[in-house]
């Protein structure tokens, strides 16, 4: 086991406060509220964003990039984007020091519908009323009697007798979700724009164009959210071929959501 590394005096941090630290070559922020002091690796697990500099709100702190929360005495995520806890480490307070040893392996993983806390923590948060629940979707390829998602919604589309306008691809985009926070991609706010052109190649069908964003540059999701993108609209009948243009201007952030994606996700 690590040995505890003197990192501050206990003066040095003002209470509420933060500092960015070094330990062992890795860079840890320190919390000190209440005359307590935590220290989580200094890595929103959502986009890499620096804890340190983050809003300390009570003993949550708010990445400055997209938002995501997490508490500070467990490193559990609170709100999306982030979904997976970052590394909670030992802290001491000895000879007017604090002092650090790094804990091994990862953070706290957590459900995504409401807040969580350490598994058996007296700090567990819960919810200030209920979660909405959206119409769950199967998994492509489930056994359990349902249709997979793809086929689903392109049997949908396939069908529609609907006049092709914006609302309507709005609506088809609808079927299209993260595969990680389980809400589409409207309701997340990702869709930025939508063009319609009459075809130059087919008489009496459309050009579709999408401006779409991700939550992050680095979106892992973000080819799989452009390829069901390009399915679930070209397979409407008006629908002669689809753009994905991705857009990172301006950035993505949580309040591009709608209450309902919101409150699914539990960020109130």
């Amino acid at each position: 086991m690590a040995d505890f590394v003197r990192v501050a005096g206990v003066t040095d941090v003002p209470d509420p406060g933060s500092m960015l630290v070094e330990v062992e070559g890795e860079m840890i922020a320190l919390f000190h509220v209440g005359g307590q002091f935590s220290a989580l690796d200094d890595v929103c697990t959502h986009d890499g964003g620096p804890l340190a500099s983050g809003e300390l709100t009570g003993t949550k702190i708010a990445c400055p990039r997209h938002g995501a929360r997490f508490d500070i005495r467990t490193g559990a995520a609170l709100s999306m984007p982030a979904i997976r806890g970052t590394r909670s480490h030992d802290v001491k307070i000895d000879a007017g020091g604090v002092w650090i040893r790094l804990r091994s392996g990862h953070g706290i993983d957590g459900p995504v519908t409401q807040p969580i806390g350490y598994p058996g923590s007296p700090h567990v948060e819960t919810p200030e009323s209920e979660s909405l629940t959206l119409p769950s979707v199967p998994a492509t390829g489930a056994t359990d009697g349902a249709a997979p998602v793809e086929a689903t919604a392109l049997t949908t589309a396939a069908s529609d007798t609907a006049p092709l306008c914006e609302d309507r691809v709005r609506e088809l985009l609808k079927t299209v979700k993260d595969p990680e926070l389980f809400v589409n991609i409207v309701d997340l706010g990702l869709i930025y724009g939508v063009t319609l052109a009459p075809s130059a190649e087919v008489s009496g069908k459309q050009q579709v164009s999408i401006d779409m964003t991700m939550t992050s540059p680095a979106c892992p999701a973000g080819p799989q959210l452009i390829g069901d993108t390009k399915r679930a609209l070209a397979a409407h009948p008006a629908v002669a071929g689809v753009e994905v243009r991705i857009v990172m201007d301006p950035p993505w952030t949580p309040d591009r959501m709608t209450d309902d994606a919101r409150d699914f996700l539990g960020i109130f």
